[in-house]
């Protein structure tokens, strides 16, 4: 069952990263905006690195998703949980 593991984390990564992104372009917040912001919470995260958030590429820690949560002023319910399409 290893496989199908990865599978559910790449696709969890996957649609958070998304929710990011919407939340940070509906509050017209640039990708190096919000690292300077997360940077003020006291984590040290490139503009890189959330572009590679936003395209489901880099795992996000509990810690860090707090912290876009309250910048982003969403719910870590919204950005945890895969909307149904």
């Amino acid at each position: 069952g290893d496989e199908n593991e990865n599978l559910h984390v790449q696709g969890k990564e996957k649609f958070i990263g998304e929710k990011i992104r919407m939340a940070r372009l509906k509050r017209r917040i640039t990708q190096s905006n919000l690292a300077a912001r997360v940077q003020l919470e006291g984590i040290t995260l490139e503009r890189d690195s959330i572009s590679r958030i936003e395209k489901g590429t880099r795992f996000v820690t509990d810690y860090e998703l707090k912290t876009f949560s309250k910048i982003l002023g969403v719910s870590m319910e919204w950005l945890t949980t895969e909307d149904a399409l």
